[in-house]
């Protein structure tokens, strides 16, 4: 082999590999970018998640009051209620 055929040979190695390497890189991005996706998503069902919760707790609050308060007293705040 000559020193031409050797040179060819090593620059298409080198090309070949740093094909290669961009395309790792290309796919690494890509599967980072979809990840981040699926982040941005789990976090806005966490959020939902979360305003929900607080919701369940003010109505456990107001049937907590209901459950404890006097018959009489829960009677008087529906009449008023209905008079509204």
């Amino acid at each position: 082999m000559n020193f031409g055929t050797a040179l060819v040979a090593i620059v298409i190695v080198i090309a070949i590999s740093v094909l290669m390497m961009q395309r790792a890189e290309n796919r690494n991005d890509r599967i980072k970018h979809s990840e981040s996706g699926k982040n941005k998503q789990l976090e806005q069902e966490r959020d939902e998640a979360r305003a929900e919760l607080e919701d369940l707790r003010e109505r456990v609050k107001v049937l907590e009051k209901i459950a404890t308060d006097p018959a009489r007293r829960t009677a008087e705040e529906i009449d008023k209620l209905r008079d509204e």
